[in-house]
């Protein structure tokens, strides 16, 4: 049977590089030391106004990372045992429905549908309009992520390394992608990423692949990272979070390995940067952001690779995967600080606090963004 120590040891402590993944480890199964004081925040004065907008509930996330998904004018999130559907205008839900089941993924829509996933592998499909269970799908084991829905396609991934689509209108398979997998991996690794019929999938052992979402025939593999060293854990080479991408190129990092990116079409490498994140990456029209195993923010020209600047005041705060909105490069941490860098030279701009521990990117929702709490609330921000 696959371990997951190494998932959870991320998920339990939040720490990220390959000597404190070894102190909790040792701390899980025995004795093991003090978990490290995260940085003191630094004074600033804000030139950016950041409010509250308004604030959903879904259910405590249970040490899942659940990311919130927009569709037209709604947020969809799941958390607990439960799915909301809540309008980004005013925060209003529209509707709420409890799963009956221990919720380990989502949300994703498209299609009419809302979909989350089970920790016991099973899929729901709901009704975007009313809420109600359209069908459920019963995979192979834990459904991990984000669920997709690509045409007449729902993707979604598991725990066992499978990607998998089923039918829109009934939830029947429609093919199966497999690999074999570490010994080892993290909780967060392995996303996706969909653009003009392409899904762009990262896996743990640094390997990034397309495929065809319509069958899912593989297009091309690259290598993000290879696995070094002489210990499992050593080898723990995974491409976390989602991979970004734009009309020429797909960008992906890995834990223990580097940042790169590739041609989207073809998955010739461009560029290549050593780093080791556990938790990923974003892109905009001028860089990559890259949240690494320090907890340091660094914008990579998507051009060429070369490092612009580096934001490195927020170490061992366990912070996100960035949000790249417009000017602003927006990231959380593990005590619930949001903090909203600039664009053009990470500095900061602008600070809120939430309620809890917040563990996967902010979510643009066109206006403002929203975050996911650990306790499960959903929390729209305002930005000017």
């Amino acid at each position: 049977m696959r371990m997951i120590v190494a998932s959870l040891a991320l998920a339990v402590s939040g720490c990220s590089t390959v000597g404190s993944m070894t102190s909790t480890v040792g701390g899980w199964f025995g004795a093991g030391p003090a978990k490290t004081k995260p940085a003191e925040l630094v004074e600033f004065k804000s030139t950016a106004n950041l409010v509250e907008a308004w604030k959903g509930e879904t259910g405590d996330t249970g040490g899942y990372l659940f990311r919130p998904q927009v569709e037209g004018d709604d947020v969809f999130a799941a958390g607990g045992s439960r799915v909301v559907r809540i309008a980004v205008a005013n925060g209003n839900t529209v509707w709420r429905t409890d799963a009956g089941a221990k919720l380990s993924a989502g949300a994703g829509a498209g299609q009419s549908l809302v979909l989350a996933g089970s920790s016991k592998g099973e899929l729901l499909a709901l009704d975007r309009a009313s809420g109600q269970v359209r069908w459920k799908a019963a995979l192979s084991s834990e459904v991990t992520g984000q669920v997709l829905v690509v045409g007449d396609n729902v993707i979604a991934r598991t725990g066992d390394g499978r990607v998998q689509a089923l039918a829109v209108n009934d939830g029947s398979r429609k093919w199966l992608y497999t690999r074999n997998l570490p010994a080892l991996s993290l909780r967060g690794s392995g996303g996706m990423a969909v653009r003009d019929d392409v899904l762009y999938a990262g896996f743990p052992g640094g390997k990034l692949v397309a495929l065809n979402p319509a069958n899912g025939a593989q297009m091309w593999e690259a290598t993000v990272a290879l696995p070094r060293g002489a210990t499992e854990l050593e080898r723990v080479a995974d491409v976390m979070g989602n991979p970004a991408v734009d009309d020429n190129q797909v960008c992906a990092v890995a834990y223990q390995g580097r940042v790169a990116c590739f041609n989207r079409r073809n998955g010739e490498l461009l560029w290549a940067r050593d780093t080791s994140s556990n938790s990923g990456l974003a892109m905009d029209e001028r860089n990559v952001y890259v949240t690494d195993d320090g907890d340091a923010v660094t914008a990579y020209d998507k051009t060429s690779g070369r490092a612009g600047w580096r934001q490195d005041k927020l170490a061992r705060r366990a912070v996100t995967a960035p949000l790249a909105l417009g000017a602003w490069v927006v990231v959380a941490d593990g005590e619930g600080y949001v903090h909203v860098l600039s664009a053009d030279d990470g500095s900061f701009v602008a600070r809120a606090k939430v309620d809890s521990g917040v563990h996967t990117a902010p979510v643009d929702i066109g206006p403002g963004f929203a975050v996911q709490t650990a306790k499960g609330n959903i929390v729209a921000f305002r930005l000017k």
